[in-house]
């Protein structure tokens, strides 16, 4: 197993869904507070920050100067809404090669309070991007890429309608047990069903959250995690990718998490069987059940049956999976849920998410997930965490 000498000692998900009295620069320092508080360190302690293109201005520069950090070194990589699972693995590294000992990371935004759709709106394109030329005249939106990817899954290997509801299903089943959830009603495979086509296949409640707030993570070495008083969850292995169109021969079934999932298992030194607990990023039900095949967690075309039989469910079935509601019913803030899905994670290796949904002895949790849009510049990546 290999020992890349990083711990996640703090951890902090924004309460706030809707901030419209907030700005994007106070939610990221909110977020970085909280999560130094949980790790008993201060503003002062971090050598390294790590952050994406959610902050202001874009660069982490901005918010270095705005929390007023003395930094030995930063990272502004930008891969979406993956970026603050790779940016994890990106501080275990510069905390392997000395470049620092304090690695704080940040994410937060507010499209929920400047009325954000759920991805049925054209963006436009800047006229620099390649493929603009031909994609901004189509005004293509994201849900519907994300419906040609389960109709896709559909008509190779007989995914239904229902089995995508059965991803709605088990979010909702734990968000009923977080108290700050967006969307804390448990729903039926029948309610999902009856919400409203948004893009053929795909219902409103296939469809996440749209929230305001944010996230941030503390990573420090070993020497940094050892004098702290919390419980220490450790970096056991990472792998993140970019998936490109391949000159238009594009399997919309297939994700970067068959590269970013190997990879990370391979450094950890562990298997699909040996994860107690996974955080898969779901802003698409069809992301999900397109994820677990990819990670080995089932066989190609049996996602649907995998996620139908309730084995995402926590104290039901095989692979607890966001046991705090996801992306899908909780949380998913600036459109980026990355950064709640390691969260997560640490709260059940720290025996501290909600006791209903609490995997006993938790000892192993993946976080995983996309960046950008499938088919239109993905990236993925994949963490793997210890208890200490």
């Amino acid at each position: 197993m290999q020992d890349l000498g990083a711990y996640i000692c703090g951890a902090f998900e924004h309460p706030t869904r809707h901030a419209p009295d907030k700005s994007a620069a106070q939610l990221h320092a909110e977020c970085a507070a909280g999560a130094l508080a949980d790790a008993g360190l201060g503003f002062d302690d971090v050598d390294g920050y790590f952050c994406a293109g959610d902050v202001p201005g874009g660069t982490p520069l901005v918010m270095a100067d705005y929390l007023n950090l003395r930094l030995r070194w930063l990272d502004g990589t930008e891969l979406g809404g993956c970026s603050y699972i790779s940016l994890v693995s990106h501080a275990a590294t510069a905390i392997a090669a000395g470049k620092c000992s304090v690695a704080l990371i940040t994410m937060a935004g507010r499209p929920r309070s400047t009325g954000q759709s759920v991805g049925v709106k054209p963006r436009a394109l800047s006229p620099d991007r390649p493929e603009a030329a031909f994609d901004s005249a189509s005004q293509w939106t994201i849900a519907p890429i994300y419906g040609m990817a389960a109709q896709r899954h559909m008509h190779a290997y007989g995914t239904t309608s229902a089995q995508l509801a059965a991803v709605k299903v088990a979010a909702s089943t734990h968000a009923q047990h977080n108290p700050r959830a967006l969307l804390p009603k448990k729903v039926t495979v029948e309610d999902v069903l009856a919400s409203g086509v948004i893009a053929d296949p795909l219902h409103k409640m296939d469809c996440c959250v749209i929230t305001d707030g944010g996230g941030a993570l503390v990573v420090t070495s070993r020497a940094v995690a050892r004098r702290l008083h919390r419980p220490a969850v450790k970096v056991l292995g990472a792998g993140e990718t970019i998936q490109t169109n391949h000159g238009g021969m594009l399997d919309l079934t297939s994700t970067g998490a068959q590269v970013s999932g190997r990879l990370a298992f391979e450094a950890a030194g562990l298997r699909p069987q040996d994860i107690q607990y996974a955080s898969i990023y779901d802003n698409f039900t069809i992301m999900v059940i397109l994820q677990l095949e990819d990670l080995g967690f089932c066989k190609k075309g049996q996602g649907g049956a995998f996620v139908a039989d309730g084995n995402l469910i926590s104290g039901q079935g095989a692979l607890p999976w966001n046991t705090d509601g996801g992306g899908l019913c909780n949380n998913h803030p600036q459109n980026r849920g990355g950064v709640t899905k390691v969260i997560e994670a640490v709260r059940q290796l720290r025996g501290e998410a909600h006791p209903e949904v609490q995997v006993a002895g938790c000892k192993f949790a993946l976080a995983s997930g996309p960046g950008l849009v499938l088919g239109a510049g993905h990236a993925h990546s994949t963490l793997i965490l210890g208890r200490e």
